[in-house]
C-alpha cells in the first residue's frame, strides 16, 4: 500500500507543478487552488507512505516521479526543448529510482 501511496503522491507532484507555472506566479485563481490542493494531497500521501519506507527511498522517488513527470509534461503538453541532455537526464533519474527501490 506504501508503494501505492508514493506513486500516486508523486503523480500529485506533477499535477501541482504544472499547475504552478499554469497559474503565472499564483495570479490565477483556478490553477492556484489546483497547485494548493495537490501539494496538500501529495505531501499527505508522501507522509502515509513514509509510515512504512525508509525516508531516502520515499523522498527520493517521490522527487524523482515529480522531476521526470513534469519534463515529460513540458515537452508533451507546453512544447519545451527535448534534447539528448535533458533524456540522458532523466535516465539518470530514473535509473537511481528503480535503484533505490531495488536497495529497500
Amino acid at each position: 500500500m506504501a508503494w501505492g501511496f508514493l506513486l500516486v503522491a508523486g503523480l500529485l507532484e506533477v499535477v501541482w507543478a504544472f499547475s504552478m507555472k499554469q497559474s503565472q506566479g499564483f495570479t490565477q485563481p483556478g490553477p492556484t487552488a489546483v497547485t494548493v490542493v495537490a501539494m496538500l494531497a501529495s505531501l499527505g500521501l508522501l507522509a502515509l507512505a513514509m509510515r512504512s519506507l525508509p525516508l531516502g527511498t520515499a523522498y527520493m522517488v517521490w522527487t524523482g516521479i515529480g522531476a521526470v513527470g513534469a519534463f515529460v509534461v513540458g515537452v508533451m503538453v507546453l512544447g519545451e526543448a527535448l534534447t539528448l541532455q535533458r533524456v540522458i537526464a532523466a535516465a539518470l533519474i530514473l535509473a537511481g529510482m528503480v535503484t533505490m527501490k531495488l536497495a529497500s
